[in-house]
């Protein structure tokens, strides 16, 4: 009988695994902490087996949560009602998690934008409008991967859509397989980094940290992994044109209307200087209405709108006066004119308050009341506005000037190339790329920047994708009620997830196994820099056999703990964990983007053809994960700028 290699490696991680705990274990000198490793061990064993993570964990944590409060009792009974008074707890504080909710939401938002139909859209449109760079089809797969991966964040969807739009397009064009496998399987995967993730609410929730600060410090890191894509594919395209031929000439060209027919006979070869000529109508284009034309002028003037809004919101920020405002001294804190009034008694005892004719019967304020407090702060608001209204607006720094500049040079760049046809290709990007952008825009905006919660941004988004399906008149019954079966779907085996972490978690520390890790680590006397490499290391290891979700939940409230210890933000970590965790989708036996893709795939493109065109990804993943731990600006410099 044959055996597939990817079972013959499963059950080498098995053997391995099993190895391990029997000469690795002290069956002599067995302590609790001892079980509590052998916990774990047996946990990734059962999941490498097949049996489903989330009642794995909750199986193996009731298990041996009971034993170890038997251990300490020896009372059968009180250590059941003891475990089950644990799970009810975990169960109950995963169900009070606020953190939970926005995942529902941010599924259902995907799967309505999935259903929306946009991807072939915005797939051709990006292949037009990059058609002369080297390897076009390719970055236009990967800038459009990325582009409704943000938007969706389901990885499965974007890698089986593109699969079935881009696959076909690039072997037909002669693109190498692997390539094409490649690029799709790595920009499907983008979805899991860049915001809204669930992989980062998961994180967040798990360890404690900010998903608000996680969404804005993955910003940075997910745009330069997708740069590093189209830079290697535009590379690799100009040192070997037979892996991805340059598209025809009869391929890059778009069809133009009657209307844009008749402008561009009239003589102008520039698209605004076309429309504004047209204009003014004469013989020549009576045959355009002025509708035609007042709509064309406004998606040729959008971009300059768009700028000047960005440069004069930008300016009005920078040059804002800072408004000081003037607090009396008695309201001061540490001033010394305030007198609380409590103070030991006198050394000769108690005796009557003293007493004054003019005072004497009446009643006084306590001693240490501000004196015309009441008058003072409202008096003080209001010369802090008036001073705000006279004080004259702080210059702008010479940075705001290079930033208009380059505005204003992309501006010229842009009108001087606008032809006719890259018109008809401008608007059918404002008719797909710039809906989403804008959806996207609204809710990272509103989270980044405070204005909302993650939970309400996912409902504002979760909004737009039903009015984004409703426009394209995709929303109906059926898809409604598939995208929500499919959310609950999801839903239920994320918030199951938690659970059975939970227990794991809490039957882990019960039974001593987090405590003899961190005494293990301490001991070997790492630096940071050792640890983080140790670590990394680990969670890409565990990456070839495992899934995100249960390197996450099963790994992560292990390594946290000594994060604290060796002095490493916890941001930082879960941005390197959050880069890290891409390979866990394109490393085999367990790349659930490759099968993912093997679906739709023609029936010549081989499963090892999938995983050798990943190959290279994987590197340039090593690669980013490199580059954010040598320049942590990366990803540490939004957050630092809004929330520190």
């Amino acid at each position: 009988m044959k055996v597939h290699k990817a079972l013959w490696f499963g059950l080498s991680c098995i053997a391995l695994v099993l190895l391990m705990i029997a000469f690795l274990t002290p069956w002599d000198n067995l302590t609790t902490g001892h079980i509590g490793l052998l916990m774990l061990a047996l946990i990734v064993v059962a999941i490498m087996l097949g049996f489903p993570t989330a009642f794995t964990l909750m199986g193996m944590g009731v298990l041996f949560t009971f034993l170890a409060y038997y251990m300490q009792s020896a009372d059968a009974g009180r250590s059941i009602g003891q475990t089950l008074d644990l799970m009810v707890q975990r169960t109950y504080a995963t169900m009070t998690n606020d953190s939970l909710i926005s995942i529902p939401l941010f599924v259902f938002m995907g799967y309505l934008v999935e259903r929306a139909n946009l991807i072939e859209k915005l797939f051709r449109s990006m292949h037009l409008a990059l058609a002369r760079l080297p390897g076009a089809l390719a970055v236009a797969t990967l800038a459009t991967c990325a582009i409704f991966a943000t938007a969706t964040g389901i990885v499965g969807a974007v890698v089986t859509l593109m699969g079935l739009l881009a696959m076909p397009a690039m072997l037909k064009a002669g693109y190498s397989v692997r390539l094409t496998a490649g690029s799709i399987t790595a920009g499907g995967c983008l979805g899991i980094l860049l915001p809204p993730s669930v992989m980062l609410i998961v994180y967040g929730a798990t360890t404690g940290v900010s998903v608000v600060q996680l969404y804005a410090g993955a910003l940075g890191p997910g745009i330069m992994l997708a740069v590093l894509y189209m830079v290697y594919v535009i590379i690799l395209a100009k040192l070997r044109p037979d892996m991805a031929p340059p598209l025809p000439v009869s391929e890059r060209g778009v069809p133009l209307s009657p209307e844009t027919k008749t402008l561009a006979a009239a003589g102008y070869t520039r698209a605004l200087t076309g429309m504004v000529a047209a204009m003014f109508k004469g013989r020549r284009n009576h045959g355009v209405s002025f509708g035609f034309m007042l709509r064309n002028m406004a998606t040729v003037l959008a971009p300059l709108a768009v700028t000047v809004l960005l440069v004069a919101v930008v300016h009005h920020g920078l040059t804002r006066p800072v408004v000081e405002y003037e607090i009396p001294a008695e309201l001061q804190l540490g001033s010394g004119g305030f007198d609380s009034g409590l103070s030991e008694p006198p050394a000769d005892g108690l005796a009557e308050p003293p007493s004054s004719e003019a005072g004497a019967g009446g009643l006084s304020e306590p001693p240490g009341t501000p004196q015309d407090s009441s008058q003072a702060a409202p008096e003080a608001a209001s010369a802090a506005a008036a001073a705000a209204a006279d004080a004259p607006s702080v210059p702008a720094p010479t940075g705001f000037w290079i930033f208009a500049a380059v505005c204003a040079v992309m501006l010229v760049v842009f009108y001087a190339v606008l032809t006719w046809a890259r018109l008809e290709i401008f608007k059918m990007l404002m008719g797909s790329f710039f809906p989403l952008a804008v959806m996207i825009a609204a809710v990272l905006g509103s989270i980044v920047f405070g204005l909302a919660t993650p939970s309400e941004a996912a409902a504002m988004g979760a909004m737009g994708g039903a009015l984004l399906a409703l426009a394209y008149r995709r929303l109906n019954l059926p898809v409604l009620r598939e995208s929500v079966f499919l959310t609950a779907k999801t839903s239920a085996m994320v918030c199951w997830l938690f659970v059975g972490s939970s227990i794991f978690s809490a039957a882990f520390a019960l039974l001593g196994g987090q405590r003899i890790i961190e005494e293990w680590v301490l001991s070997l006397g790492l630096t940071p820099i050792q640890f983080l490499l140790l670590a990394q290391a680990i969670i890409f290891l565990l990456g070839w056999p495992l899934e995100w979700t249960e390197i996450i939940v099963i790994f992560m409230p292990i390594f946290v703990p000594l994060l604290n210890t060796f002095g490493i933000d916890p941001l930082f970590f879960g941005l390197l964990v959050a880069l890290n965790l891409q390979t866990a989708f394109l490393s085999p036996p367990v790349a659930m983007s490759a099968f993912y893709l093997k679906g739709v795939s023609p029936p010549h493109v081989t499963l090892n053809q999938i995983f050798l065109g990943m190959m290279p990804f994987m590197g340039i993943q090593i690669v980013a994960i490199f580059l954010l731990y040598m320049f942590p600006e990366i990803g540490m410099w939004l957050p630092t700028v809004l929330y520190r």
